[in-house]
């Protein structure tokens, strides 16, 4: 099993591919032991791809201090020290709504380790505008809490649509508890919402000058269009992309992917 000391935790960490080197950060809750996950994507196919458990999810540990709370320079600084440890040098980032968060921490705070960014749904903060408070639905009952994050995941999924489509909307749901219950109970799962809470990258992405590609699913209700648009005209030069799709747009839109690893092999260039 990869795992590997950095900063206060042992971090377990999976490589895999050829080609220019990549770090993928994930969003809330991932966990490399749920599949299919990005090892199973088609940026495999075209990148020597890092990725990690964060912090108190999957296989990383987290400290014992019970009491101990982080923001999302501790997740930067968690995924900048992964890459010395392992002795990456300046590499590609590409990181997707919590981690897309985390990435912009990472470039902001280390940008000599960042060759080119890509930002899936994902959000500023600040007056740029915050993604989805998730951390209201966790008081949720679990049905109701399930049900309310399919919907903001995809805002065609109102109450209309569901009454149309009540056996796929079952599926979605049953997927969703496979995928989602595990990770609520982790002890990473409150860190992470605690610090999603209080992300605000605002007033410093100014100062960005990687190659940054903004990727969007047009019917995100967690990360809205409105604060991608923020990001792109916050981030000078930054491209802003729209796919068809909600929060999953990377497995919702054929193109979403063969368009962000042209970008990301572009820039690698």
């Amino acid at each position: 099993m990869p795992v590997i000391s950095v900063r206060d935790i042992d971090i377990y960490y999976e490589q895999a591919g050829q080609g220019p080197r990549l770090l993928f950060i994930s969003g809330t809750g991932g966990d490399l032991r749920v599949r299919p996950n990005v090892m199973d994507s088609p940026l495999v196919r075209q990148f020597e791809v890092l990725t990690y458990d964060q912090r108190g999810l999957g296989q990383t540990c987290k400290p014992e201090d019970p009491y101990t709370a982080f923001t999302m320079r501790d997740y930067a600084e968690d995924a900048a020290a992964l890459l010395d440890a392992l002795g990456w040098g300046q590499t590609l980032v590409f990181g997707v709504s919590f981690g897309g968060m985390v990435a912009q921490e990472l470039v902001l705070r280390f940008p000599e380790k960042v060759m080119a960014l890509a930002l899936a749904c994902t959000s500023a903060g600040g007056a740029g505008g915050a993604s989805f408070p998730l951390h209201e639905l966790a008081r949720l009952p679990e049905p109701e809490r399930l049900a309310r994050h399919l919907a903001l995941s995809d805002l065609r999924r109102d109450a209309r649509w569901r009454a149309a489509n009540p056996e796929r909307w079952a599926r979605l749901l049953q997927i969703a508890s496979e995928r989602q219950s595990a990770a609520r109970h982790q002890p990473g799962a409150q860190l992470q919402l605690a610090a999603r809470a209080g992300h605000d990258t605002w007033d410093r992405l100014a100062t960005i000058s990687t190659p940054v590609l903004l990727a969007a699913g047009r019917y995100d209700g967690i990360a809205p269009a409105a604060n991608m648009q923020a990001l792109a005209r916050r981030i000078a030069g930054a491209e802003l992309r729209f796919f068809e799709g909600g929060h999953l747009f990377l497995v919702q839109d054929k193109d979403a992917y063969p368009y962000i690893i042209q970008w990301l092999n572009l820039k690698a260039q």
